[in-house]
């Protein structure tokens, strides 16, 4: 008998020899272990020594596919995901009787033969001759193995699987000398640890840990004789001795196992009847798999985790390649998701919105300065069912989020203070900001070319206040607290629409669909589609006194190896002047202080925020931050089918009309109380806005006039749309005034006005 090595089996050159020599016995014996008509397959040729020598010498054994943990800031566990449930441990961490278990069943001379068990072969062929089919098989545990290398590699290509499944001889040959191979190398034991945590166990379990864990609840080092036989048995058909769905099957196995454990003494006789005799006593762990498990209502932000991963080139240069490293798993991914934020963003949703309410609401908090996203939540639950969505309300579409976003109303308006303060615009700026006023045109644009109020069906466009008695003249203060739609129509009108675009651009806000911000006046009532997410993140810039952060979610990868992967971290890039971010938080704080936001304002520390509420109520909104926490709120219908907010019930609560200081609001404050429950906050740096005088009557003071005065018609001194000597012309200039335009005789001295008062278009403002 030749020399064995240490780990068992014959040397390479010895398990060679003996597999040619199982070659040369004949094409038929090969052909005959299960495949009655292997030369019709066309594979004989495989038989060859030739065909033999062509195979490649060299086994690619890819990393075994395992869970990937989801952890928040503090290491708690979010959720576990996967696209094999396995955990890879050693031999060490899985029970003896497991190990013998396996062995007697599979293949009980695995230390006694080589790659290649000539004794197992000539066994099988005489036991398929005499039975006429394939009723034995010849194949050793490390065959066994290789070939389940072959199904790992496959992944969830069918047509892999199938192949590296397929009953050919062929794949027999391949299998044998990659077995070769591998006793070479790897030895016994650690062929042994392999297979088991390769194997396939049933119940969507990879590997004898997560098969003790799905079935009895414990890890594998912990499994029992009889524990251990049953498992063995469902290796050879995982469906057909599933104890969960088949106990007496099951059971039938088990104890075909412990008999054979017994025949091979690896337990005696009286251990097995013993093992026999007892029930098959499940403990099931169902499976876990994926962002629907995860805890503290953080399914959207585990979704959002993964779309990060599977959407940021620092973990693979292509979508396929970085799919491929997150589907491998094994990773443990540490995340900025902070408990307290998002425990405290539940239960505010839980207190407002109800989930069977046939609105929803989305709830997002980032850290100023840092990126990091604290809290992401909203009313209707990560799910399948009824009530539940596996569309992520807060964030963009191509990171799961809503087609096209929501329209934010007046919380766009800061966006536009600020560019125009950037331009050198003092805070007491004064616009008549009547009632209705008709868009001014043209309004410049980036590229050169100008918008232009051309009329639509005989109208041309016009924006209105919420409510009549909103009559300028304003000062931008009182403006943006009273969130007054008119007054930031002529200030767009008068910097023109590039300044806002580019403002935008550099607070990182894009329309959820991934288009650009529109180079419309619209844009002042809030006619942009955007995400919370988007919207938390911009405001952030305001809290950060002009710097703005990407948004981040990721803070460590570690993968199976303990090995860190490099993670992307927040960039961040100055958006404003510092005085300009001082300016906007003042005029904000005013907002909560005693504005359209007053219902949302915090008592305990600074904070600042914006309302918004869009046409025919649809959305709501308020978004706020202090100096460490920004939030944004949204509420409105997260479905195809558009829902006015209007004498409707939400939490319980009746509303004649939702605006975003009415319910918005309160949700932003009990969720950002929460989250800075028992930490501490610093000071807004404000500035010092003085009150301008307006002209006579101040605000609310000045109705519009009954006969409103189209521009550009003939006119004498003094009269409104007249020139001095009678002269002639268009107005369609608006607050800036186009080159040659007839500016009509302003209502307010020194204050120029259009007011014309075709139809409405834009979003409405809020209370």
């Amino acid at each position: 008998m030749g020399k064995k090595r240490s780990g068992g089996g014959l040397t390479g050159s010895q398990q060679a020899a003996k597999f040619l020599g199982v070659s040369v016995l004949s094409g038929v014996v090969m052909a005959g272990m299960a495949i009655p008509a292997a030369g019709a397959l066309g594979l004989a040729a495989k038989g060859t020594v030739e065909g033999f020598d062509e195979i490649p010498a060299n086994l690619k054994t890819p990393p075994l596919s395992q869970r990937t943990t989801i952890l928040d800031a503090e290491g708690g566990t979010i959720a576990t995901v996967y696209s094999r449930d396995r955990q890879v441990v050693p031999l060490t961490a899985i029970s003896p009787y497991m190990q013998k278990a396996i062995v007697a069943i599979e293949d009980s001379r695995f230390y006694e033969h080589g790659a290649v068990d000539l004794k197992g072969i000539l066994r099988a062929v005489n036991r398929n001759a005499q039975e006429g089919g394939a009723a034995q098989g010849a194949s050793t545990l490390t065959q066994q193995y290789v070939k389940n290398v072959f199904v790992e590699e496959a992944g969830d290509d069918e047509t892999k699987v199938r192949e590296a499944q397929e009953k050919s001889l062929g794949r027999k040959i391949r299998e044998l000398k990659y077995s070769i191979q591998v006793e070479e190398e790897l030895g016994k034991k650690k062929i042994l640890e392999n297979y088991l945590n390769i194997t396939y166990f049933g119940q969507q379990a990879y590997g004898i840990e997560s098969a003790a864990q799905r079935y009895f609840s414990k890890p594998a080092k912990d499994l029992t004789l009889e524990e251990s036989a049953m498992l063995a048995g469902v290796v050879q058909s995982p469906s057909r001795y599933d104890p969960v769905n088949d106990v007496q099957e099951a059971t039938k196995r088990r104890n075909i196992v412990l008999q054979r454990m017994a025949d091979t003494k690896d337990v005696s006789q009286a251990e097995a009847d013993a093992a026999k005799a007892k029930p098959l006593t499940l403990k099931v762990t169902k499976p876990k798999n994926g962002c629907i498990t995860a805890v503290k209502g953080a399914g959207f932000f585990c979704d959002y985790v993964r779309n990060s991963f599977l959407t940021d080139t620092a973990f693979g240069k292509t979508r396929e390649d970085r799919a491929k490293v997150w589907n491998q798993g094994g990773l443990t991914v540490r995340t900025t998701l902070d408990p307290q934020s998002q425990d405290a963003a539940n239960e505010s949703i839980k207190d407002h919105v109800y989930q069977e309410d046939s609105i929803a609401t989305a709830v997002t908090m980032v850290q100023p300065g840092t990126g990091r996203v604290l809290a992401m939540g909203q009313s209707k639950p990560y799910g399948f069912g009824k009530n539940e969505t596996q569309i992520n309300y807060s964030v963009d579409k191509r990171m799961g989020g809503s087609n096209f976003g929501f329209q934010v109303g007046s919380t766009f308006k800061p966006f536009i203070a600020a560019a125009a303060i950037e331009r050198g615009m003092p805070a007491t700026k004064v616009y008549p900001a009547p009632n209705k006023l008709e868009y001014p045109t043209p309004i410049s644009r980036c590229d050169g070319s100008s918008w232009l109020n051309l009329p639509i069906n005989g109208k041309t466009q016009t924006a209105k206040n919420e409510t009549e008695d909103e009559v300028g003249p304003y000062a931008l203060r009182t403006a943006m607290e009273k969130s007054i739609n008119t007054y930031f129509v002529e200030m767009i009108g008068e910097i023109g629409l590039c300044p806002v675009t580019e403002m935008t651009q550099k607070l990182g806000v894009v329309p959820a669909d991934g288009s650009k911000i529109p180079e419309a006046p619209s844009i002042a009532l809030g006619s942009a589609e955007l995400s919370p997410l988007t919207m938390a993140n911009a405001y952030a810039t305001f809290a950060n006194r002009g710097v703005y952060c990407t948004p981040v979610a990721i803070e460590s990868i570690t993968d199976a190896h303990g090995k860190a992967l490099a993670v992307p971290k927040s960039k961040c890039e100055r958006a404003m002047a510092t005085e300009t971010a001082d300016t906007i938080n003042t005029l904000l704080r005013g907002v909560v202080d005693s504005g359209t936001g007053e219902r949302a304002g915090l008592s305990d520390r600074d904070s600042a925020g914006k309302t918004g509420t869009t046409d025919e109520r649809y959305n709501a909104w308020f978004v706020g931050y202090t100096t460490n926490v920004s939030g944004a709120v949204w509420v409105g219908s997260g479905g195809a089918k558009k829902i006015t907010m209007e004498n409707i019930v939400i939490g319980g609560k009746p509303y004649d009309k939702v605006f975003g200081g009415g319910l918005p609001g309160p949700i932003w404050k009990d969720a950002v109380s929460g989250a800075l429950s028992g930490r501490e906050s610093g000071n807004f740096v404000t500035v010092g806005i003085a009150e301008p005088t307006l002209p006579t009557g101040g605000p609310r003071g000045n109705k519009p006039p009954t006969t409103p005065t189209r521009p550009g018609k003939p006119g004498g001194d003094g009269k409104p749309g007249g020139r001095p000597g009678g002269q002639t012309g268009g107005n369609h200039g608006g607050a800036t005034g186009a080159t040659g335009d007839v500016q009509p005789q302003p209502p307010f001295p020194g204050i120029s006005i259009d007011p014309n008062t075709a139809g409405v278009i834009g979003g409405r403002d809020d209370q």
